[in-house]
């Protein structure tokens, strides 16, 4: 049996599906739900028509593009990957994010299993990943996606009750994820985060990111800081693995402001923008679309997201440095 299995390419590991599936998982989201609600938010404050339509379209592929890309990532064979595709849309509608994802993952694999094995795969292989991503959207989608949702209700619940710390909790959990290996953006969704939660979530990754790009300067120059402070802080994750003491900057950072956030300057966003920090400044953005666009939301954008993170991060790591917890090199990143 795990000769087969080995054969076909399902590994029934939690490494794979959780890490690596869920990583594409996110390139799927970003792909159609976010780019999407960026484009039809430019739109309705430019008065384009077309952008609104567009970002419209985006979003609604939101099942399909999750399919794909799970697909992809799990590195399927084309009749599964494209049948996949089906699987996704059916979880989306069916079971809404948290679902698709389950959906895709199950279908993915049930594909493989009968990949090739028959004269007629051009008609088992889809039919049964088909079959197989629609039954686990039909019957486990829906409970899948409540659970989900209500885990994400009451940590939105328990920040309005505790803002000091539980927006602290959120900030640093969902900072330590966008760095680590997994997605903040697909957690930060699948939770459904909305509101001071989401606002306490946006500044802890955005704090990871500007964090970390600030205080890599002297090892990876101007083009590091943008890789990182606009692409993504995972780039450091092989370093953090190596010297974990790297994250205190950020992290703290972090944790501090989050709290100033929430409860001087009540700081909120979507799920689309609470684990998506300062990549592709889509964590600002959809915080303008939640809170408005003013010159006061422009300032706190730049305390909170940018200058902040900037000048904490730079005192502790400097602190650290002279005191050898830091050495020079320990944040160097393959560009």
């Amino acid at each position: 049996m795990g000769q087969f299995l080995e054969r076909k390419g399902v590994t029934l590991s939690p490494k794979v599906y959780f890490i690596t599936g869920f990583s594409y998982f996110a390139l799927g989201l970003m792909s159609s739900l976010v780019i999407g609600l960026i484009l039809k938010t430019i739109g309705e404050q430019a008065g384009w028509p077309f952008f609104i339509k567009m970002g419209t379209v985006a979003m609604s592929m939101l099942g399909p593009a999750i399919g794909a890309a799970v697909a992809y990532g799990l590195e399927a064979p084309p009749l599964v990957l494209f049948a996949t595709v089906t699987a996704g849309a059916a979880g989306a509608e069916l079971g809404s994010v948290a679902g698709c994802f389950v959906a895709s993952l199950i279908a993915v694999e049930a594909g493989k299993l009968v990949s090739k094995e028959t004269k007629v795969d051009i008609l088992v292989t889809p039919a049964v990943t088909v079959f197989a991503g629609f039954t686990v959207a039909y019957f486990a989608g829906p409970g899948i996606d409540q659970f989900m949702k209500g885990f994400g209700h009451l940590v939105m619940w328990a920040t309005d009750q505790r803002p000091l710390v539980m927006s602290i909790l959120v900030a640093l959990l969902l900072g330590l994820a966008l760095t680590g290996p997994i997605s903040s953006a697909a957690i930060a969704i699948m939770l459904g985060l909305e509101g001071t939660a989401a606002g306490a979530a946006t500044i802890g990754c955005a704090a990871q990111m500007i964090g970390f790009a600030t205080i890599s300067f002297r090892e990876n120059g101007f083009g590091g800081w943008i890789t990182q402070g606009i692409g993504t802080s995972k780039l450091q994750f092989p370093n953090v693995v190596r010297n974990p003491r790297i994250l205190i900057p950020p992290t703290v950072a972090g944790m501090i402001l989050a709290p100033i956030g929430t409860l001087v300057f009540q700081m909120t966003n979507i799920p689309a923008g609470a684990g998506m920090g300062t990549s592709g400044l889509v964590g600002q953005i959809m915080t303008f679309r939640t809170m408005g666009f003013s010159w006061d939301v422009f300032l706190y954008i730049v305390l909170l997201h940018f200058a902040g993170p900037i000048m904490i991060s730079l005192v502790l790591s400097e602190w650290m440095r002279k005191k050898g917890y830091i050495a020079f090199g320990d944040m160097k990143i393959n560009q």
